[in-house]
C-alpha cells in the first residue's frame, strides 16, 4: 500500500490542535487527506473512511495523520 499524499490544507498546527480538542472533550476528529475537509466521528487511528465532502475513502483520524506528516 502507497503512502496518501495529505491535502496541503493539513498542517501541523492544525493536527496538533484536533488532537488536543480530542483529549480535552468528546471529539473524535479526522481529516481527508484528500480535500482537506475536516471530519468528524473518527477513531484516532481511523485510515480510510469515506469522506461526506468529496465522497473519496481519504479520511484519517488526528492522531493517524500526525504520524503521516
Amino acid at each position: 500500500m502507497s503512502t496518501p499524499r495529505i491535502h496541503k490544507s493539513i498542517t501541523s498546527k492544525r493536527v496538533t490542535d484536533a488532537i488536543e480538542e480530542q483529549h480535552t472533550s468528546l471529539a473524535n476528529p479526522g481529516f481527508c487527506h484528500a480535500c482537506g475537509a475536516d471530519a468528524d466521528g473518527c477513531e484516532p487511528d481511523a485510515e480510510e473512511y469515506p469522506c461526506e465532502e468529496c465522497e473519496e475513502e481519504a479520511v484519517f483520524g488526528a492522531e493517524q495523520t500526525l504520524f503521516m506528516l
